[in-house]
């Protein structure tokens, strides 16, 4: 329902008419629509961005208190201890609802008010539409406790703020509000966490003020999440060209090509060099809700500052690497203290379980997940635990702990220690990982895998490696190659794609993880298949197929990552050129 009706409401604002015939889009999304029960049903994020264009009523919302900020920083519940990625959507969000913005109401809005529900609009019971979402998109049901903490604050808590002397602490905290917005637009260049984060922060800026400076700077931003695909242009969510770079480097490093692809590291190698962030945020960062990040990396560019663990993990350990390489093919390494800022980074991410954080250090309890207002996605509010973070920092710091064997060794050697346990402890039974970025089991088997090798003949993995490798060899199907669906993570079982169709992506993953493990030590068959299947599907000019999508956030959210079927591809020709063929 979110995507059909976002989807329709787009295409209207375009200036695509409601009917122009049964084969059109617009119609035929409407009739969808309108089949499954109308927009009622949409999500709670759908209800928020149909309400600010008015075709929606802010008394059909479950609350947004922006008073949540003014709770003291150790109650459990405090918004600052979200996840970056929710927090950062619901810091602007409670916002506009404590504004109770709502946009021009347009003849176009008047239509769309008629066109979106089965029943006249002056005639719907908002409040019972606050929990109607359709089945489609009820991934994550609200837990019972969920609904009656929003029903106390719908009944009781808001009619209570709308009075005085009580409205003037809602007037208090928007002005909270607002501010944690300036700093966070400031510290990241207008360009937030994501772009839904964005524009949510632009969006609230301009109700503010929308003569504003800072308006005028989130606009001239908007580009940079713009781009244009094989099949037309697209709205990025983040943007991944510092992940990108570092696993491009590692992947033509493995080919044993340094000499002919030598001015493509040098350029790679400047890049990371001048993305590296240099200074911690300025002010009191951490009443910002912010940690430390001089010495990391984030996931696109420096300009936005938000350090991301394995980004920063995969982006010093690609600079580790060149740095053993001469500096008149790859250009001068970084400088020590340059690595031991970035090491400094890893090191803060690190739990009490062993395991690796992605944005920030956890902050909260697991528990508070049964609060996840966003019904089509889960693990929303609370930072995770990942294999896949996890495992590329025992990778970097194994690295690094051999290339400057005395830098806080005693410390690096427990964030080691204590980190492999973890990826132990979470190996499925039948040899998996479970992953949560990448499409799920066959991307953090091999994380998982990589971060094993990194130590195996310190805490002897070999029959963990084993067992690894007899989960993928069980998934391989009949052409050679490996489908995983990005179903496997909303459903956390193992799934092939339909029709049990192999992509290049999820097959290179799978021969990565056989060739580390030592799948070649016992019978190369299996691998030769998986690679003869990536030899045959390479197009005439080079590239690789762009095939599913390769990527999953927060369970049901799906990603695209429009590099990894080269990267990845290259990457495990080149380890089986070295550690097969040639070995």
């Amino acid at each position: 329902m979110i995507g059909s009706a976002e989807s329709y409401v787009a295409l209207r604002l375009l200036g695509e008419g409601p009917e122009d015939g049964e084969d059109n889009a617009v119609a035929r999304g409407r009739k969808w629509i309108l089949d499954h029960g109308g927009v009622l049903g949409i999500p709670s994020w759908g209800k928020f961005w149909l309400t600010v264009l008015g075709v929606y009523e802010w008394s059909g919302c479950n609350p947004l208190p922006p008073e949540l900020w003014l709770l003291p920083r150790m109650v459990c519940i405090h918004p600052g201890k979200m996840i970056a990625l929710a927090r950062l959507i619901y810091l602007p969000m409670s916002y506009l609802y404590g504004k109770r913005f709502v946009g021009p109401i347009t003849d176009l809005v008047q239509s769309l008010r008629q066109e979106l529900y089965n029943e006249p609009y002056h005639e719907i019971n908002w409040s019972k539409a606050r929990n109607t979402v359709a089945k489609e998109d009820l991934y994550f049901p609200h837990p019972l406790v969920q609904d009656m903490i929003w029903g106390f604050l719908y009944h009781v808590a808001e009619p209570i703020l709308k009075l005085w002397p009580f409205s003037m602490l809602r007037e208090k905290a928007l002005k909270v509000a607002i501010e944690h917005v300036h700093y966070e637009d400031a510290v990241s260049n207008y360009l937030s966490v994501a772009s839904q984060e964005k524009i949510l922060s632009m969006l609230g800026r301009w109700v503010e003020d929308p003569n504003s400076e800072a308006f005028k700077y989130h606009l001239a931003r908007i580009p940079d999440f713009f781009w244009i695909a094989e099949d037309g242009a697209k709205c990025q969510g983040v943007g991944s060209q510092t992940w990108d770079v570092a696993l491009a480097i590692q992947a033509i490093l493995s080919c044993g090509l340094n000499e002919e692809y030598g001015p493509t590291l040098r350029k790679a190698h400047e890049y990371l060099k001048g993305s590296q962030i240099r200074e911690n945020h300025p002010g009191n960062f951490t009443q910002m809700y912010r940690h430390i990040c001089k010495g990391g990396w984030t996931f696109n560019m420096g300009d936005q500052g938000w350090i991301v663990s394995d980004c920063s993990a995969e982006a010093l350990k690609a600079a580790l690497l060149l740095s053993k390489i001469s500096p008149k093919l790859v250009g001068e390494k970084m400088n020590p203290d340059k690595f031991y800022d970035a090491v400094n980074i890893l090191l803060s991410y690190q739990s009490s379980d062993g395991s690796i954080s992605g944005w920030e250090p956890q902050r909260a309890y697991r528990w508070l997940e049964y609060l996840n207002p966003t019904e089509f996605l889960a693990d929303t509010i609370t930072e995770r635990d990942y294999v896949e973070c996890t495992s590329s920092v025992i990778q970097t710091l194994v690295l690094f702990r051999k290339l400057y064997p005395n830098h806080r060794k005693k410390e690096i050697d427990n964030c080691i220690s204590k980190a492999i346990s973890y990826i132990k402890n979470v190996q499925n039974p039948d040899g998996s990982w479970f992953g949560r970025w990448g499409i799920c089991y066959t991307y953090a088997t091999w994380f998982g895998v990589e971060a094993l090798v990194a130590c195996g003949r310190t805490y002897n993995n070999s029959h963990l490696l084993r067992k690894a490798c007899e989960f993928l060899l069980s998934k391989q199907l009949p052409d050679g190659g490996w489908g995983e669906s990005y179903l496997s993570s909303q459903n956390e079982v193992y799934t092939n794609l339909e029709g049990n169709r192999s992509t290049v992506f999820n097959t290179a993953l799978a021969l990565l993880g056989l060739i580390a493990a030592g799948q070649a030590e016992r019978d190369q068959t299996p691998i030769h298949s998986g690679i003869r299947l990536l030899i045959n599907s390479q197009m005439d000019d080079g590239d690789f197929p762009q095939q599913e999508v390769n990527g999953v956030y927060m369970k049901n959210g799906v990603l695209n990552f429009a590099t990894y079927r080269n990267i990845f591809t290259i990457w495990a020709l080149g380890e089986y050129r070295r550690r097969v063929l040639f070995a």
